[in-house]
């Protein structure tokens, strides 16, 4: 009996194997969430069509959004299929499954509308890939790490996590610079080396749950959620003479659809034996607070990348003389210290937290996150650069020393054969936390700016020559053109005024309302006031996420009873502070 007991702790030798290859995993997956930013208007050359056109936008916003989406709705019931058909087996696959669409999104053979499409509905399957590594990975590692090593473990796995998302930034750049093509290659190597690797090298150590698929609860909640984040991407588009689309039909019908099938899926989840999604999980305090607090969170952190990039983009870098069509690239670069800044907090933190618990660091680090944006309003548009390069490192810091704690200690709350669900549902916070967030803080920034943009830009271009019907009509087109004309790296005024402009103007008057210094200079002052209504949102949610922190307990490590005598024989051995392993009495009733 005890050699079992033995054979089923994890090994020293491959608990460094799961780290290292889910590492890679996750951090091919983030990478690969975040590499398209910066890379789409070459994809869009490539392809041959003009994102801005309309009926373009759709193509736009689900290349965007789509892989996100498909993550967020599918995590959840593959993280709990790895508890019923084992973990390894499901992220395994996820491997192959986002190698195989890697190489068919770097083929796609046609061109114009057909060649997004293509790559549209191959980045759909290359977010099926993604969920099953995100859902998996989290409980792999927890199976593979003992409970007082658990958080350098997930502090290492975080940063692949969330530091890849910032570095895809730059290799998007970088990459798209020699052929858009190799946007989608730079995955298929390690895609393969992951496969291989994890099925020759993973293995099953976890409990696995006797029970059957949830059927009806994964198809509620996927319709459901599908529905809601489809209203979103659709809501951030015009409608009619509305800059945004929060009251089409399409859109209210969405939310609608979504509402009644996730009220579905809750009342479901509730009856049946084994659900996909463990409502009970959410009575143990370190697991709901924990979650609520992650999910803040990553609503802050994905709307913080969206608004720093547009600021970049569309302000600050041609303000510097950087040509629109080289701000991309310069965007990710010049976001390295936020990068910096998780890179050194998350190992630390979570090395830390596996002695002192989470509960101080991560409240902490919220703390810090949610200052440095009211640091963010206090730096003019046209900033020093040092003076932002501090902001944003203290930005990553704050989130490097909350992200590991936080997920170790939800980690750890849970049921062994509760991890991969537990896993999955961490990740679909956070994948519908950044799909939320482009929809939360584009909307806000857009109220922002339409108060003030409008009048800016009708007097602007009335000034320099331009009719007052054509500056009027541009004046009232929607913000949300300009803003995706500096975020696909264009220069928004040429690409309003059109061609025609050249015979309405003198030389030099057109000169000057397509030069690197107009466009940024009429625009700064509304961005800022959009920027205090987004950031504000951004502070609110760091505080609230800091007291959800704050109230997550002592903490806690979930022991199942088969086991709880052989941890408390090895307990006098092992390097945690004696008391830090908790039973049931830690679960609120």
């Amino acid at each position: 009996m005890a050699a079992n007991k033995m054979d089923a702790l994890p090994s020293e030798r491959y608990k460094w194997i799961a780290l290292t290859n889910t590492t890679l995993g996750v951090f091919m997956a983030t990478v690969n969430s975040s590499i398209i930013l910066i890379s789409l208007p070459a994809i869009f050359r490539g392809v041959g069509i003009n994102p801005l056109s309309a009926g373009n936008v759709g193509y736009l916003l689900w290349l965007l959004q789509g892989y996100l989406l498909v993550t967020a709705v599918l995590v959840i019931s593959l993280g709990r299929l790895g508890d019923i058909m084992g973990r390894v087996k499901i992220y395994n696959f996820g491997f192959a499954v986002f190698s195989f669409a890697s190489v068919l999104l770097a083929l796609d053979p046609y061109h114009a509308g057909s060649g997004a499409l293509w790559l549209v509905l191959w980045r759909l399957v290359q977010g099926v890939g993604g969920a099953m590594l995100f859902a998996n990975s989290s409980a792999i590692l927890v199976d593979a790490f003992p409970a007082d090593q658990r958080g350098l473990a997930m502090g290492i796995n975080q940063v692949a996590a969330i530091g890849g998302s910032f570095i895809g930034l730059i290799a998007g750049g970088l990459l798209s610079i020699g052929d858009w093509r190799l946007v989608f290659w730079v995955s298929v190597p390690f895609g393969i080396l992951g496969t291989v690797w994890g099925y020759h090298s993973l293995r099953d150590n976890g409990q696995r749950a006797a029970a059957k698929i949830d059927w009806w609860g994964n198809l509620t909640f996927a319709v459901g959620l599908t529905a809601l984040l489809v209203g979103i991407v659709y809501g951030i588009q015009p409608y009619g003479t509305n800059a945004m689309g929060w009251t089409s039909p399409k859109v209210l019908i969405a939310f609608i659809t979504g509402a009644v099938f996730l009220a579905a899926f809750f009342t479901i989840e509730r009856r049946v034996a084994s659900p996909m999604f463990n409502l009970r999980l959410f009575k143990i305090r370190a697991f709901s607070t924990g979650s609520a607090a992650g999910f803040l969170a990553a609503i802050s952190r994905g709307g913080l990348q969206f608004m720093l990039i547009i600021w970049l983009q569309g302000i600050w870098l041609p303000l510097h003389g950087y040509a629109y069509t080289a701000t991309p690239l310069w965007a990710g670069i010049y976001l390295l210290p936020l990068t910096a800044g998780f890179l050194f907090a998350g190992p630390l933190s979570g090395y830390l937290s596996d002695r002192h618990g989470a509960r101080i660091l991560s409240t902490s680090g919220l703390v810090v996150f949610g200052a440095s944006f009211i640091g963010l309003l206090a730096v003019p548009t046209n900033f020093s650069y040092w003076v932002f390069a501090v902001m944003v490192f203290l930005n990553g810091l704050g989130g490097g020393m909350f992200s590991a704690p936080n997920s170790a200690a939800i980690m750890n709350s849970v049921p062994s054969d509760e991890r991969g669900g537990a896993a999955g549902i961490q990740a679909a916070f956070m994948n519908t936390g950044f799909v939320l967030s482009i929809g939360v803080f584009f909307s806000l920034m857009i109220v922002g700016l339409s108060n003030t943009l409008p009048k800016a830009i009708f007097k602007g271009l009335t000034a320099n020559g331009v009719g007052v019907a054509q500056a009027h009509a541009i004046a009232n087109l929607p913000v949300v053109g300009s803003l995706f004309s500096t975020f696909l790296g264009k220069n928004p005024l040429k690409n309003l005024l059109g061609p025609e402009a050249r015979l309405q103007v003198t030389h030099a008057q057109y000169l000057q309302l397509t030069g690197k210094q107009f466009f940024p200079h009429l625009i700064e002052s509304s961005f800022h006031r959009g920027l205090v209504i987004v950031f504000g949102a951004a502070i609110l949610m760091s505080v609230v996420g800091a007291l959800c922190s704050a109230l997550r307990g002592k903490r806690y490590v979930h022991v199942d009873q088969s086991l709880a005598q052989h941890v408390g024989d090895l307990a006098s051995t092992s390097s945690a502070v004696p008391g830090e392993i908790a039973f049931e009495s830690d679960v609120v009733r």
